[in-house]
């Protein structure tokens, strides 16, 4: 089991707000102002299973709530490796400095963050028990939506980790998770049935080659040079590659729409971001597309288009709550495709690799402007 984000994180100067703002093309292809007139997810608390998170960052004051530490009597507010925090700046970051014009904002601001603290450095390992844990505590404490930016790619998840996701959509849980990083198979949990699995695409609306594909993606969402809030790094930000971005950019869309639409059940949830999802342009998709899922998430229209409800239950079914499996392969596997943090799902351990720099380009791409929607 291993992290999935910062597939390649740089250490380029993070110097100005102006920098800062500009590096987060996101906002731009998004229109997220725009969103942000509808809802800003406010009244929703998405949990965040992770490295912990850091709540003094200036970019989430106020955001963080108490959360819990399951790596043995830690302080989930603490983050050695940076990622969880960027996970959480990517849902509900809020700016800071007068006006809140400082810094980066993340896709939901009104949001709150819990953080569940599973892994403590590049070096730990990651049992199905001790997320599977993390994801009951969430559900039983309020959480909203999930995100797990963490995939173990070489077997199945055990009884705990999927009996705990089953808890989860009993509960009415929307559960987000990344696909994974080594242009292989989508990972686990991102592969149980209901779990909103999340590929990466580029500025352009490309797909991203890293990410992992298959049957099981719903969606794809930015991950490619973004922008995040990280403590370890003495500017307090990174620019990364990976699933866990794109995890995240759908998580804190959850939360607009859990926001926006209160009524809403969990598998309603994943039908209105399914179904205001684009191709972008993409030519000779049908979906569900083994790379896109339905198409890319869009923030906007998943809380402005005219969407029935739909079923109940959403489009993707569930966890059977008795159903159970046996720890295939190794266990573990890297969502990450040289990301952060190396961890291993049961019985095994596999070491994340921090990657090399990347040049950051920040040119908006004329396919994935559609995010806007064309105007009539």
């Amino acid at each position: 089991m291993a992290l999935t984000g910062a597939l390649l994180l740089t250490s380029a100067p993070v110097a100005s707000a102006d920098y800062v703002r500009d590096q987060q093309w996101m906002m731009d292809v998004y229109s997220m102002p725009e969103t942000w007139g509808e809802t800003k997810g406010e009244g929703v608390t998405v949990a965040v299973i992770d490295t912990g998170v850091d709540g003094s960052h200036p970019d989430l004051a106020g955001q963080v709530l108490k959360g819990k530490d399951f790596t043995g009597g830690g302080n989930p507010q603490e983050d050695q490796a940076g990622h969880g925090t960027g996970m959480a700046s990517l849902i509900a970051a809020r700016g800071h400095g007068s006006g809140n014009a400082d810094g980066m904002m993340g896709i939901a601001p009104k949001s709150k963050i819990m953080p569940l603290r599973v892994l403590k450095s590049e070096s730990d390992r990651l049992l199905d028990e001790d997320w599977g844990a993390a994801v009951r505590y969430a559900v039983d404490n309020g959480a909203k939506v999930i995100n797990l930016s963490v995939a173990n790619e070489t077997g199945k998840t055990i009884s705990a980790g999927r009996e705990a996701i089953a808890y989860a959509q009993a509960n009415d849980v929307v559960v987000v998770a990344s696909s994974g990083n080594e242009a292989g198979a989508v990972g686990y949990p991102a592969a149980l049935p209901g779990v909103i699995a999340v590929s990466a695409v580029d500025k352009n609306g490309e797909f991203w080659d890293g990410s992992g594909a298959g049957k099981e993606v719903t969606l794809a969402a930015p991950g490619v040079d973004v922008l995040s809030a990280n403590p370890v790094n003495p500017k307090g930000y990174d620019i990364s590659t990976g699933t866990s971005d794109s995890a995240a950019v759908v998580s804190g869309t959850a939360a607009l729409v859990r926001a926006k639409y209160p009524d809403l059940t969990a598998g309603q949830v994943a039908n209105r971001l399914i179904k205001s999802a684009s191709f972008l342009g993409q030519k000779g998709l049908k979906a569900p597309d083994d790379k896109y899922g339905y198409g890319v998430v869009r923030p906007n229209k998943a809380v402005t288009m005219d969407i029935s409800k739909g079923p109940e239950a959403g489009p993707l079914g569930k966890v059977p709550a008795e159903a159970t499996s046996k720890a295939g392969g190794t266990g573990a596997g890297e969502d990450d495709g040289t990301s952060e943090s190396g961890n291993s799902s049961s019985s095994s351990n596999l070491p994340i690799v921090i990657g090399g720099a990347v040049a950051v380009v920040i040119v908006i791409g004329v396919i994935f402007a559609v995010l806007r929607g064309r105007r009539s």
